[in-house]
């Protein structure tokens, strides 16, 4: 599930790979700042949805009322502190509270693939 706020901020849902190949779905709050939808790991690379992003960078994320393909990049050289400034307020704040060791990341977020539609009569 994912809520879109009027100041275009999610609390939503990525599936990463876990090691079992079964998407793990993991709620996140972020925002959408250029294209690419940012967050803070609150526990850095403890996080478990994190160590699986970064055995597979592929993720899917939900905003709006659909998922969409993207890539995920673990950004460690990024100041997290600095980005939680530009983050939603709510969650920010319980990030600097209850963070531990925190991880600024990136998910590219690619263009959604049109989906072909059957010609009518025909048989596919």
């Amino acid at each position: 599930m994912c809520l879109l706020t009027p100041d275009a901020w999610a609390i939503c849902s990525i599936d990463v790979a876990a090691p079992s190949g079964r998407p793990r779905r993991t709620p996140v709050g972020g925002k959408v700042i250029d294209g690419s939808f940012w967050l803070v790991a609150e526990h850095g690379l403890r996080s478990h949805y994190v160590r699986n992003i970064q055995a597979s960078p592929r993720v899917r994320l939900r905003t709006g009322s659909h998922w969409q393909a993207g890539t995920a990049h673990l950004l460690p050289d990024e100041d997290p502190r600095a980005l939680l400034k530009r983050l939603p307020w709510s969650n920010s704040l319980m990030v600097r509270l209850l963070g531990t060791d925190l991880l600024a990341i990136r998910i590219d977020l690619h263009e959604p693939k049109q989906l072909e539609r059957p010609v009518p009569g025909s048989d596919r």
